[in-house]
């Protein structure tokens, strides 16, 4: 086994061994093993002490913020009042100080006494109930032994939860799917009791002994799953069902909710009446001693156990599922199933002797792939952004990330910036009520350097990083121009250099002159005040002594775009930028990137256009590719050097990176938990999925320009290779099919 150990954060404690029900789907009593017969009916004081001391040991050596006991059983409530409230007060005593703790009971219900939720309350023990739907549902199998139906007392037992001095203990209902019941009557019968949460668990099953398929369909529990999600999401998802949102959250490229899917390793394990430690208690449906581990919180840490080969084996990830599960698309919502359903005594018809065990997918394998399909396949158009298929949307969304930075900056200060702050920040509200002065400055790809920069430098503490209003306040400047409002702005400057980002710089004095200028707008330019002598620029974009605006490219057909060598934050690319070009070198590059851009509009058309519309900036380099910084959305840095078709290609190989990397930022378009790296047709090494998809995206975007057949041979492979990869979120798959069709797949 690889990895570091994972240490327990959830601990299921049985306090008590037997149970008031006779339920015939039951894993404790009525599945492979019987190690219950042989275990204490209540669990002793010295197993409560070791328990307890063990745990606190744990949470302190792994520097754990907070641990979960679930006191279980057998019926944890016939264990009593005095012996559950020992066991309240011995954790909680011993992880005083240590780490918080959540304590939780698993119960049926029937049991469920005012004097049980008072010592709960006192304890914060939340409370989950069991119940499998209606009468008929829940008495298909929930009964007491002479076969009375246990619904009402249950019912009672969540009205006595529902009361208000109790409500704060509710954890909400746990289901057992039975495929034979009706899945709306049962999902009705649930939400009508208005849980804070509803878990529905599949029966527990192996390939030995598998589920029971009342209609003979491969598929029966994901059909009889997917009625009730839509019956959840049509009634506007009023309670949390954590199933479902598991799901969702993995196909967003977010964890997993739940042991009985994805690839988050187990960090579960069993206390025993007797105090023995055991791996999860469903492997119990598995075989006799599938759980057992041969040690006990008398002796043995839980490190040990969390050391233990069948708990390690659990917390392997991708690595840790059969080969057919490694292969399939969805086996990171998936997970390959619960590791108990996997589970096969002997290998299947035509498999290699050996392959017993639980090296299988799930006995729920084809429910899991329809119910994970189903409801991707109904949410998918609700759930991937705007900003994937639109390209409108995507600058939208980019421009507002830089707006929200600014909100960032503001609560970050939280009153600390003073008058001056506050000054600043009303005027860029004046700005924005009467003008789209602040929009076009904000939309400048590397205003979002300037305030990621002073976000960093306020949660660090720098020194200076308080007085944002001088940071801002060049920003501030330009936008009051831009919107023509007839309000002074004080703005640094430094070694007698005055800028303005987006518009130019102003010279003021030579070097190691520094200080502070007052700057107004005036006509169609601006008036700057140092101490008394005023300086009058007449045109904001034309040349002027000691004034020097930041060009524009738009001539020949080009799209008018600035070429921006003068923003002090423009430095911010992987190669260097050039220090600043003279009129004679900036009209050289100008005129070769016009031409560059003809050559694009003739060739692709369509990509030309979008970039066109979605850059705003270029910025010389001093390298030979081009280069996407850590900027907003919009600018590129571009080499100086280089002929037309040179420059057009660095233009859209330029382009195609940097709506990918916009992209990323505005959706989720893989999952951030984990990369499995796969060939790339490129290179002879593999490669993590995010840079196969970026050399896919670059590929299909040259391949329309380059007549270099490599290049969409390359992209089509790795389209390829990218089609089944479950890392890919919804929104990721969206991409792919975008793509798909842009090379020519239809």
């Amino acid at each position: 086994m690889t990895g570091p150990l994972v240490p327990f954060r959830e601990i299921v404690l049985k306090v008590h061994s037997r149970c008031d029900l006779a339920c015939d789907h039951c894993y404790i009593y009525e599945h492979a093993d019987q190690s219950w017969r042989t275990r204490p009916r209540a669990i002793s004081d010295e197993a409560i002490h070791w328990t307890a001391h063990r745990l606190a040991e744990h949470a302190e050596a792994h520097a754990l913020p907070s641990v979960s006991v679930i006191l279980h059983g057998g019926e944890p409530l016939l264990a009593g009042v005095a012996r559950l409230r020992r066991v309240c007060e011995e954790l909680t005593r011993a992880l005083d100080g240590v780490a918080e703790l959540d304590l939780r009971i698993h119960t049926n219900g029937l049991q469920l006494s005012t004097r049980h939720l008072d010592l709960f309350t006192e304890f914060g023990v939340k409370v989950g109930i069991s119940l499998d739907g209606d009468r008929v549902a829940n008495d298909r199998h929930r009964r007491y032994a002479d076969g009375r139906s246990s619904h009402p007392k249950v019912l009672d037992a969540v009205g006595l939860l529902r009361q208000d001095r109790y409500r704060p203990l509710d954890l909400g209902l746990l289901c057992t799917v039975d495929a034979a019941n009706d899945p709306l009557a049962v999902y009705d019968a649930l939400a009508a009791l208005g849980p804070p949460r509803v878990d529905f668990l599949l029966p527990h099953a192996t390939w030995d002994a598998p589920p029971p398929r009342p209609d003979g369909s491969p598929t029966g529990y994901a059909d009889w799953l997917l009625a009730v999600f839509d019956r959840w999401d049509a009634g506007g998802r009023p309670m949390p069902v954590r199933l479902f949102e598991s799901v969702l959250s993995t196909l967003a490229g977010g964890p997993s909710l739940t042991e009985s899917l994805g690839l988050a390793p187990t960090d579960l394990v069993v206390v025993e009446t007797d105090g023995t430690l055991e791996q999860t208690d469903s492997l119990k449906s598995a075989y006799e001693g599938a759980a057992a581990t041969g040690f006990d919180v008398l002796r043995h840490s839980f490190d040990e156990v969390a050391a233990h080969p069948g708990v390690r084996s659990r917390q392997l990830g991708l690595a840790g599922v059969s080969d057919t599960c490694r292969d399939c698309p969805v086996v990171r919502s998936c997970g390959g199933g619960l590791y108990t359903h996997r589970y096969r005594s002997r290998p299947a018809a035509g498999a290699d002797e050996g392959t017993g065990g639980f090296d299988h997918p799930s006995v729920y394998c084809a429910d899991l792939e329809a119910l994970i399909r189903g409801i991707e396949s109904r949410t998918a158009p609700a759930t991937v952004p705007p900003a994937v298929t639109d390209p409108g949307e995507l600058l939208a969304a980019q421009r507002e990330l830089t707006r929200s930075l600014l909100a960032e900056l503001h609560a970050e200060l939280d009153g600390a910036g003073g008058a001056a702050w506050q000054r600043a920040w009303e005027l860029a509200g004046e700005v924005e009520r009467r003008s789209e002065g602040l929009d076009e400055v904000l939309a400048h790809p590397y205003t979002r350097n300037r305030l990621v920069d002073s976000v960093a430098a306020l949660r660090e503490r720098r020194p200076g990083a308080f007085d944002a209003a001088r940071a801002f306040a060049p920003y501030l400047a330009a936008a009051v121009i831009r919107g023509g409002l007839e309000t002074p702005v004080r703005v640094g400057y430094r070694d007698g250099v005055l800028t303005l980002p987006t518009l130019g710089v102003l010279r003021l004095g030579g070097p190691g002159a520094h200080g502070e200028a007052e700057v107004r707008p005036a006509e169609k330019g601006f008036v700057v005040r140092v101490g008394t002598v005023e300086r009058r620029v007449v045109r904001v974009g034309e040349p002027a002594p000691r004034w020097r605006p930041v060009r524009t490219l738009g001539r020949d057909g080009a799209p008018d775009l600035a070429l921006d060598d003068l923003d002090p934050y423009r430095d911010c690319f992987d190669a260097p930028v050039h220090p600043g070009l003279s009129r004679d070198e900036a009209a050289d590059w100008s005129g070769r990137l016009a031409a560059a851009w003809g050559l694009l509009g003739r060739t692709v058309p369509a990509q030309a256009a979008e970039a066109a519309g979605s850059l705003s900036t270029l910025t010389p380099l001093l390298a030979t590719g081009p280069s996407v910084g850590r900027h907003g959305y919009g600018a590129l840095g571009v080499p100086v050097r280089g002929s037309a078709d040179e420059l057009a290609r660095a233009l859209l190989r330029g382009f195609r990176r940097a709506k990918l990397r916009a992209l990323t930022e505005t959706a989720d378009l893989y999952a951030l938990d984990g990369e499995w790296h796969r060939p790339a047709p490129w290179q002879d090494a593999p490669v993590p999925l995010s840079l196969l998809l970026a050399g896919a995206y670059e590929r299909v975007g040259l391949a329309g320009y380059d007549p270099d057949p490599r290049h969409r041979d390359h992209a089509l492979r790795a389209l390829d290779t990218l089609e089944g990869a479950p890392e890919l979120t919804v929104a990721g798959r969206r991409v792919l099919a975008a793509l798909g069709e842009e090379a020519g797949r239809g």
